[in-house]
């Protein structure tokens, strides 16, 4: 990412040259930008959210449509993106496909749930718990790669759960386990994505997820899914376009970042759902504990974060 004349800050070394100078300040710019589109990335998946309730507001649309419409609004981009740059699928371990398809597809959907049943903000801390879930599964299937940090910021993230949902109540909620099993979920396809890209690029990644998303989704619930009228569709439509947006800025991000930086900036949304819930979502404010439980799931994904990018604990 850096040339040979600079080191990480982009500073000019001793002996670099007048080009390297000017490489380090497009290094530089690339790298902010690439920041920023992470940071963008975060908004727009928590915009996702938040059109699912002023929809509810008005109307009653299913989870279960707006993620089909996730899905189809995705595989159509990305047909015409792959048919732009003439480049088509090259499958070569189908069964990593599935598997990051329907736990893609799963993942979205609990989210989705939990966001229609609960709040915006409350669905976007518990998705954002999949870090810690990553480090609990990779300690069960990795043994190798067993981090004892890695669990105690697991246990961190969890305790930050607790404060969020049930500071002076024994017990969760019903609707918020749809947002553990959204964490959970993501956890596992960000294993079979991890594999997955070992044996193919990410447009066979996304071909897949969209295209074979899009059929479960309607097999599982074809009786949710219907012509939307110009209303429901305006919704679908935003939500979905949300959804594409903030898959795409990540991906362009995480081309120009460490994945420090980027695994650290995407877990911002944490901080956006806390501090937006309330303003644009009509949801209410977080409290002490709230606040205390969101910060305390920040700050385990950040030291998740930077032991996965030195190459410690869980799957990298």
């Amino acid at each position: 990412m850096y040339s040979d004349d600079t080191d990480r800050s982009g500073r000019m070394e001793p002996g670099g040259t007048g080009r390297s100078a000017a490489g380090a300040d497009l290094s530089m710019l690339a790298a902010a930008a690439g920041c920023l589109c992470v940071f963008a990335s975060a908004f727009f998946f928590y915009f996702s959210a938040v059109v699912i309730r002023w929809a509810a507001s008005e109307m009653e649309i299913s989870p279960s449509f707006f993620v089909f419409g996730r899905f189809l609004l995705g595989f159509f981009v990305l047909c015409a993106v792959m048919g732009v740059t003439r480049r088509g699928p090259r499958p070569v371990r189908y069964h990593l496909l599935v598997g990051r398809t329907i736990t893609n597809a799963l993942a979205v959907y609990c989210f989705y749930r939990c966001v229609a049943e609960r709040s915006v903000v409350e669905g976007n801390l518990l998705n954002m718990t999949y870090p810690a879930f990553v480090a609990v599964l990779s300690w069960i299937i990795l043994k190798k790669q067993r981090d004892p940090v890695a669990i105690i910021m697991v246990g961190v993230a969890l305790s930050g759960v607790w404060l969020i949902l049930a500071p002076t109540e024994l017990g969760f909620s019903l609707e918020s386990l749809w947002g553990l099993g959204s964490g959970l979920f993501a956890a596992v396809s960000m294993i079979y994505l991890n594999l997955s890209r070992k044996y193919h690029d990410s447009e066979t990644v996304l071909f897949y997820m969209f295209g074979l998303g899009t059929l479960f989704l309607y097999i599982l619930f074809f009786r949710q899914i219907h012509v939307p009228g110009l209303k429901e569709a305006e919704y679908l439509f935003l939500c979905a376009g949300s959804g594409i947006a903030g898959q795409y800025l990540l991906t362009i991000g995480f081309r120009y970042v460490t994945a420090v930086e980027g695994g650290v900036i995407s877990s911002s949304r944490i901080l956006i759902a806390a501090l937006l819930g309330p303003v644009i979502a009509a949801d209410p404010s977080l409290g002490p504990a709230g606040w205390t439980g969101a910060l305390m799931i920040f700050f385990a994904n950040t030291v998740l974060a930077i032991r996965r990018a030195a190459g410690k604990g869980y799957m990298r």
